[in-house]
């Protein structure tokens, strides 16, 4: 039995407010697909990280876990450091298959709703 996960990815921050927008996207998610089991998960400076997070999923007999990266700009995180993380999961839970999604920021859809919103009066 295929039990599927997605983990949304940001980078961290000391302000607690920082993960907002990230949790939101989480509870959409969650509104729009209630079946859909949907974690955040972060690199550095916010709880959880992605490793404790997937461990939290493994436990609950997901088997498929999809990573975004909520990442606007393709930096080091995004290009380096994030396969690299991915890299360590598979091979610590190599049952599981993971998808490392591109970073949002390249996705065509994504630029040309900021367009349009960075366009609109309000």
């Amino acid at each position: 039995m295929n039990i599927h996960a997605t983990i949304l990815f940001g980078h961290g921050s000391r302000d607690p407010v920082w993960r907002k927008p990230i949790d939101s996207i989480a509870e959409s998610m969650r509104q729009l697909s209630p079946e859909s089991c949907v974690r955040c998960a972060f690199l550095e400076l916010t709880l959880p990280d992605l490793a404790s997070v997937t461990d939290e999923l493994v436990n609950m007999d997901v088997t498929h876990i999809t990573i975004v990266p909520m990442f606007l700009g393709v930096g080091r995180h995004a290009r380096e450091d994030l396969p690299l993380l991915v890299n360590h999961l598979q091979q610590t839970y190599p049952a599981v298959t993971f998808v490392l999604r591109p970073s949002v920021g390249e996705d065509p859809r994504v630029i040309e709703m900021l367009a349009k919103l960075s366009l609109s009066e309000l």
